[in-house]
């Protein structure tokens, strides 16, 4: 079991990652999200370079109240401080960031992986990580 959890992120990571500008609308941004079945959003600058996430939940519960207008920009909402990790940190790197720096007694779902430029290039969830341990526990 150590050995799984000490494979590197690089090896399990989504590499085609869905993510948006800072100037997209929330409106947009959010049917993106539900389009492509997906629970964040990564938001990157023209070089890629991670500014911050969004989540289906944030958005969706911030909807219904009619927190947002139509001209709500995914800049205006997002989370700016990110939690994230390098290709080179291992799966146990990842599963004690999304312990440590959840909110109360939740866990984060999914962490950016970006390069030491804060570039973006991949994305790592708690899927990922649950389909790599009973992958093994298979064996």
């Amino acid at each position: 079991m150590e050995k799984i959890f000490n494979k590197k992120i690089k090896e399990i990571m989504t590499k085609d990652i869905i993510y948006s500008s800072p100037d997209e609308g929330v409106i947009k941004a959010f049917e993106i999200l539900l389009k492509h079945k997906i629970s964040c959003l990564p938001i990157v600058d023209a070089d890629k370079k991670i500014m911050g996430i969004i989540t289906t939940t944030d958005i969706g519960y911030n909807l219904i109240i009619d927190k947002y207008t139509i001209d709500t920009k995914v800049s205006d909402v997002m989370t700016k401080k990110v939690i994230s990790v390098n290709p080179e940190n291992t799966i146990l790197d990842a599963i004690n960031k999304m312990d440590e720096f959840g909110y109360s007694k939740e866990i984060i779902n999914q962490l950016p992986v970006v390069e030491e430029d804060n570039k973006l290039v991949g994305i790592i969830s708690d899927g990922d990580i649950i389909r790599v341990l009973s992958k093994s526990l298979k064996k």
